[in-house]
């Protein structure tokens, strides 16, 4: 039984299709309007089918108003470190912080190199992230009068101005599936950001992964607790009766959730699928009767 003792989260999990443009920005304004917390879009940058989602972030930013806004996750090898830091920062500020940066090592490597990206092994993938993540929180660190010098492996940074300044504290949350990407989510991260049906087992590998995560934060000297785990469920539905996890009745969601964040440490549920009546739904009949069961369980 692992609890992290977070505050829960829920949104959507949103496909960025060019075709279905207006769709994706449609569940965007959805997930605001709903009430519930952040609106998520996959970021493929080398998908000629998919909006830029850099683009399709400021857009939604811009049509909605109190939702947090994320890719999940940002790829990093087509989005230069240093850059990234900045767009972040900027849109966080045009959001009225608003903005949260979900980031990966990278997939999909030969359509990486097709777009004139760098093709790097796992492990270097690994490397390079953390190189990344270093700099992208020195560019934040406004009130370091010095300035940025990190001279890494796959990024350097030779004497870059810090800022501008973010709106609030942007969270770094990482995709993370294989081992050495679970260390360096506990070593560096404010989150760890999986799809639960990419896992290996699904849930009944969470556990592993969480400890794996836990080690890794103690021995950089953070607790557990500093890693949320926010989580995309990609198979999800209301039906009469239960048919998988986040897949049934209203009653049957809501004990899902609570059993994830109770023994599992999930404390953000987002979902996908783009249907604007399940994200109403999910906000209308899920939502305010999970956090009242994890409230009164957390409570005994």
């Amino acid at each position: 039984m692992t609890d992290y003792g977070h505050d829960l989260l829920f949104g959507t999990f949103v496909t960025p299709s060019a075709q279905n443009a207006e769709h994706a920005l449609d569940v965007a304004v959805a997930t605001d309007r709903a009430g519930l917390d952040l609106v998520t879009f996959q970021d493929h940058p080398y998908q000629p089918a998919f909006l830029d989602t850099s683009t399709l972030l400021a857009f939604a930013a811009a049509r909605t108003e109190n939702v947090h806004l994320s890719a999940n996750v940002a790829s990093l090898p087509l989005r230069p470190p240093a850059v990234l830091a900045r767009a972040a920062a900027s849109l966080d500020i045009l959001s009225g912080g608003r903005f949260e940066l979900g980031i990966g090592a990278g997939a999909f490597w030969d359509a990486i190199a097709a777009m004139g990206g760098r093709k790097l092994t796992p492990g270097q993938g690994v490397t390079a992230l953390k190189e990344a993540i270093r700099i992208i929180r020195e560019l934040w660190d406004v009130d370091n009068p010095e300035i940025v010098r990190v001279d890494g492996k796959y990024y350097t940074v030779k004497g870059a101005k810090r800022g501008p300044r973010t709106a609030h504290d942007i969270a770094v949350w990482v995709g993370a599936y294989k081992p050495r990407m679970l260390a360096l989510t506990g070593a560096m991260g404010d989150g760890w950001l999986p799809t639960l049906e990419y896992i290996e087992g699904g849930l009944a590998g969470v556990p592993d992964s969480n400890a794996r995560i836990d080690e890794a934060a103690l021995e950089a000297g953070r607790t557990p607790s500093d890693v949320r785990r926010v989580f995309n469920f990609m198979r999800v539905g209301f039906a009469p009766s239960e048919r998988g996890l986040l897949n049934g009745p209203p009653e049957a969601w809501v004990d899902n959730i609570a059993d994830m964040a109770l023994n599992y440490g999930i404390s953000a549920f987002l979902i996908g699928g783009d249907d604007i009546a399940v994200t109403e739904r999910f906000a209308a009949e899920v939502v305010p009767a999970a956090r009242e069961l994890v409230a009164r369980e957390r409570g005994r």
